[in-house]
């Protein structure tokens, strides 16, 4: 292929990357807009007295205002799913294409002046997320026990509606299975405004199992869906690896300290799983803004290294400025993990034997190795790889 022809397909790639990326934006940019529009245009429509726009004639005043607070309800939703179509969630698409007809169908039912957008860019946002759907392929990890938590908040809400109803004559103003599901909700969030209250022991009984699980399942929810995700942003502020990105690391390779030679052995680390240990918290923020996994601890103790499961470990790079400290990690590492590969850096060249002593595979001296490599280049020898072997034992004065 000629450099002419290669240049062309690379910018024609180049072109149908920046295309998609515009359409994906919009398309999210779009959905945005509607639910902000949702969540107005239903706040608006609230409080009016009347129904306006062409449309009037067939809309019923109490139909219009019901679609006045439940469309804000969905612009609230709505909102939500723009959070997940910014991610790249599948979930998020999938929720997006069900909302936007409600939207459409509640700004046709509000015909208001004001809701007429809405309709027509409900209708124009639904093509356009079907011809991106596979743009959004990102799928939820939820744990078994974020699953269990959130069945437990709809077993709740069905036992209470579903009881509460079957025994609506133990209860003052409960008919309907609206009224039932009205009183649950209140239950068990603990809000309990006392309009509909129970009548009876049988009643306050039940109410009382209501509130009870209800509180429950909703505490343990937030707990279980929220906490991860307050972990996961203290995590990245103070430069930490959530406790699941730990339980996932295998065949990986862990540096310990920071230093002068961090960086390099990191961006020569570039596309293998590698981990940080560092023990200063600005050190691992720094390493974690540049996009490397850190996690803050004293490389010297055994607890941060079980943590990063350093016996399925690929290999171990000690590589601080000091040499004493880098002997209590080699220890460390070698009696958790007997057979792992351990290079270290030795800032003073007088403790390269006794890093090997202490269980190195290889110890490497950063100021030996740059003066030999300077005095063989002087001399006309530019092959560095013949240097290291030669300093690391393994050239032909090495065997």
């Amino acid at each position: 292929m000629t450099p002419a022809i290669e240049t062309d397909r690379t910018q024609s790639e180049s072109g149908t990357a920046r295309s998609t990326l515009l359409r994906v934006r919009a398309a999210v940019a779009l959905t945005g807009i509607i639910a902000v529009l949702s969540v107005v245009t239903g706040i608006v429509n609230i409080g009016s007295t009347g129904v306006s726009g062409p449309l009037a004639p067939f809309v019923p005043e109490a139909a219009a205002r019901t679609a006045g607070f439940t469309g804000a309800m969905t612009g609230f939703l709505m909102s939500l799913s723009v959070y997940g179509l910014y991610r790249g969630y599948r979930v998020a698409w999938y929720s997006s294409v069900l909302l936007l007809p409600v939207t459409g169908v509640q700004g046709l039912a509000q015909s208001s002046v004001l809701s007429f957008p809405l309709v027509a860019l409900s209708a124009l946002a639904i093509p356009i997320l079907l011809l991106n759907r596979r743009y959004f392929g990102r799928s939820v990890d939820l744990s078994v026990t974020q699953l269990a938590s959130l069945a437990a908040v709809l077993a709740v809400q069905a036992y209470g509606t579903v009881g509460t109803y079957a025994l609506r004559d133990e209860f003052n103003e409960v008919e309907t299975a609206l009224d039932a599901f009205y009183f649950t909700l209140v239950t068990a969030s603990t809000v309990g405004y006392g309009d509909l209250t129970a009548s009876s022991q049988v009643g306050r009984l039940f109410s009382m199992s209501v509130l009870l699980t209800g509180v429950a399942s909703f505490g343990v929810a937030l707990g279980t869906l929220l906490g991860p995700l307050i972990e996961a942003h203290l995590a990245t502020a103070l430069g930490n690896m959530t406790d699941k990105q730990l339980d996932l690391l295998e065949n990986h390779y862990v540096v310990t300290g920071y230093g002068d030679l961090t960086e390099p052995i990191l961006e020569n680390l570039e596309g293998c799983e590698a981990v940080v240990v560092v023990e200063d918290p600005d050190d691992a923020k720094g390493l974690r803004d540049r996009g490397h996994e850190v996690v803050t601890a004293d490389p010297s103790d055994e607890d941060p290294l079980r943590r990063l499961h350093i016996d399925r470990a690929r290999g171990l790079i000690v590589a601080t400025n000091n040499d004493a400290e880098d002997a209590m990690v080699i220890l460390t590492a070698r009696e958790l993990n007997p057979g792992l590969r351990i290079v270290a850096a030795a800032t003073d060249r007088e403790n390269v034997r006794k890093l090997k002593r202490a269980g190195a595979d290889a110890v490497l001296s950063p100021a030996v190795l740059g003066g030999h490599l300077l005095v063989e280049s002087v001399f006309g020898d530019d092959d560095p790889e013949r240097v290291v072997d030669t300093l690391l034992g393994e050239g032909p004065s090495g065997q």
